[in-house]
């Protein structure tokens, strides 16, 4: 007896009306071709059924936040980056070169890091991104000292840190547009939207934020300057600390990542295609179903690094193996899906559900 299975493309819903039944060859075999942005159902005469999609974000989260600190305050290096480490978490900390205190002279200002600080907080996973070399708002100048001052600070971070910065934030929030045309070359993104979580936050409006991203599947760039001194400081830190122990608390549906992780995850979904080869295997006492997926990315493999996350979902999945490039891959199999992360740019990923 032939099995029929639905085959349904839908932007993350499954919708049977618009369904479309596809009758198996003799061999089993589904050929399809999907976005990043869709999800595929395939359902047996059963009712056993099978959802694939590329998950929002990283682990297949409900939703993602960066938390972001501008001007490269000392108290983030000696505050923030530790209380963040301890929960697991990393920060993007933007920074005006001109301001960082040279290592091994006079210190300057003893309110802001010194390079060997921001080289630390880089190899200890943190980001470092570019907020301009003396925090020029680009209203006031003109566009060949805006450009000069963006690639200056470029050069100090690379040359100080090792990493080029990939993201860019803006002084003074202005996004003057023929400025931002210079801002985002080479950049992963740049901070357009953000909420301040500093002196203005409360900690009844703080968790309000948190559970509305929850529920719109949203991504949360939180933005503030110091944490007892400088611009929107909290003065309290231990609001904040609170703050991060809640968000902790619901690590099974955020992921807190830097924000060049999540602007890269979030451009790179919406990119790839999915080359899906579905083959049912009959052997003597069960059936195996094998899926072939072929990703493909065509961005920019310098600037967009970031593992993808898929996602199958299925009551009937007992037992699952993946394997991409020769590897296996970690999968973690929950009671109605299996997640695990994929190279998008990588060979073909050969999945086994029984």
């Amino acid at each position: 007896m032939r099995q029929l299975f639905v085959i349904l493309i839908a932007l993350g819903i499954w919708m049977p009306v618009n369904a479309k039944q596809i009758t198996f060859t003799k061999k089993g075999i589904i050929h399809y071709h999907m976005s990043g942005q869709d999800t595929l159902v395939v359902q047996t005469a059963l009712k056993k059924y099978y959802t694939l999609a590329i998950a929002p974000y990283k682990g297949d989260k409900a939703c993602a936040i960066s938390y972001t600190f501008d001007d490269g305050l000392a108290e983030q290096y000696s505050l923030v980056a530790p209380q963040f480490e301890k929960r697991g978490f990393r920060g993007t900390f933007a920074i005006n070169g001109s301001k960082i205190n040279s290592d091994g002279g006079l210190t300057t200002d003893t309110t802001r890091m010194s390079w060997s600080q921001v080289k630390d907080l880089s190899d200890r996973g943190h980001e470092i991104s570019n907020h301009g070399w003396k925090h020029k708002n680009f209203a006031r100048f003109p566009l060949e000292e805006i450009r000069e001052d963006i690639y200056k600070n470029d050069s100090a971070i690379f040359t100080n840190t090792g990493v080029m910065p990939r993201t860019f934030v803006y002084p003074n929030n202005n996004k003057k547009e023929e400025a931002k045309k210079i801002a985002v070359q080479n950049r992963v993104g740049t901070r357009t939207k953000q909420r301040s979580i500093g002196s203005k936050s409360t900690p009844q409006n703080l968790e309000s934020w948190v559970n509305t991203l929850i529920e719109t599947n949203d991504w949360g760039v939180g933005m503030t300057h110091g944490l007892t001194y400088g611009y929107d400081a909290f003065r309290d830190p231990q609001r904040f600390w609170d703050h991060l122990d809640q968000v902790k608390a619901k690590e099974d549906k955020i992921w807190v990542g830097t924000f060049r992780e999540v602007a890269a995850y979030v451009e790179e979904k919406g990119a790839t295609q999915l080359d899906i080869v579905f083959l049912k295997k009959n052997f003597k006492f069960s059936i195996k179903n094998h899926l072939k997926i072929t990703p493909g990315l065509t961005l920019d493999k310098e600037l967009f690094i970031e593992p993808l996350t898929l996602v199958i979902k299925g009551k009937h999945i007992k037992k699952i193996s993946v394997r991409q490039d020769g590897k296996k891959l970690p999968v973690q199999l929950h009671t109605d899906k299996a997640v695990f992360d994929f190279n998008p740019y990588g060979g073909v990923i050969e999945v086994n559900l029984k």
